[in-house]
């Protein structure tokens, strides 16, 4: 009896050792995750809600060292990026980034709608005050083949209107027709409108066409998104899900901060001068929208974009695996 006894204390002596072993590993704190985001933003409205988190990750910020934050040009650079698998996440056009989603087989999803409309039409008199007085009129536009065109010939079928519409290549082209007097209609996006208003005192905004977007009773107009890749959805998603809540506040930041916010955008480079950025910054509608709201606001969108040019979004209407929520 009595080794009955022993054999049974060993027994539970054991379990008890071995209850503590595997108590210990299941307590212990996993690793960080220090991956670092490769981030690209591009300058002007889409990339104004990063500059705060441009700021922090620099040399002595809060965030230093935590994301590598990049600022492009053009889309067409920030396409490149994506598509060579060299950035994790972007701040870019909403319909590049469906066409982005499509040409990678789904390696990209989008998080969040970051800008919505920035269109504006400018004139030098007092004769334009809604979409039908356009009706007949010589408009002159940048962004033929892109959003700004599809924007622009929805609102005007919407209403039922024909304007003669003529394109520019350039936004600082039309900005330069404007200031000089040589053109007195036109339409521009933001920081340009700014910049077009503070040169010529003539001009003034006619048209606001994020409003006019909403009047036809379907959705936002939306200019910008972030993107974010798949493969860091998998491997990084604590880090990742962490970079939007920072990309959040660095958006409230700039909509609740204005004058600090348009100095930190200067000095960043993503809009030249600091007084634009300024004035700028309420027209540009900078927002964070995810999660259901963002996948309403998109599927309207991208429709008007299928309807307008299927090749614009990809040459299919995303479906549900476009879309990453948290």
């Amino acid at each position: 009896m009595k080794k009955l006894i022993k054999i049974a204390a060993l027994l539970l002596a054991a379990a008890l050792l071995l209850t503590a072993l595997f108590g210990c590993k299941k307590n212990d704190k996993q690793p960080a995750d220090d991956y670092v985001l490769r981030v690209g933003t591009l300058s002007g409205p889409t990339g104004m809600g990063m500059a705060k988190l441009i700021k922090d990750t620099g040399e002595g910020g809060a965030l230093h060292g935590k994301y590598d934050i990049q600022l492009y040009s053009s889309p067409d650079e920030i396409r490149a990026a994506l598509l060579s698998g060299s950035l994790d996440v972007a701040a870019l056009p909403v319909n590049l980034a469906a066409v982005i989603n499509a040409k990678t087989n789904g390696k990209y999803k989008v998080a969040a709608v970051n800008t919505l409309g920035v269109l504006y039409v400018l004139e030098a008199g007092d004769t334009i005050h809604s979409v039908a007085d356009l009706e007949g009129k010589k408009l002159l536009a940048t962004g033929q083949a892109s959003t700004p065109e599809y924007i622009l010939n929805y609102i005007l079928a919407q209403n039922g209107v024909n304007a003669d519409v003529e394109y520019k290549t350039e936004h600082s082209e039309l900005a330069t027709l404007l200031i000089s007097g040589q053109a007195t209609l036109g339409m521009l996006p933001e920081p340009m409108v700014t910049t077009a208003l503070t040169k010529n005192p003539n001009l003034r905004i006619a048209l606001d066409l994020t409003e006019e977007w909403k009047k036809t009773g379907n959705g936002e107009a939306v200019q910008g998104c972030i993107s974010v890749s798949a493969d860091v959805i998998a491997n990084h998603k604590a880090v990742l899900d962490g970079f939007l809540k920072d990309y959040k506040a660095s958006v409230d930041f700039v909509n609740g901060n204005i004058p600090e916010a348009a100095e930190i955008i200067a000095s960043a480079g993503i809009v030249p001068a600091a007084a634009v950025a300024e004035k700028a910054i309420p027209n540009c509608n900078i927002v964070y929208i995810d999660g259901d709201e963002m996948i309403d606001i998109l599927t309207k969108f991208y429709g008007v974009l299928f309807a307008a040019n299927p090749a614009s979004i990809g040459g299919a209407m995303p479906g549900a695996d476009l879309y990453y929520k948290p």
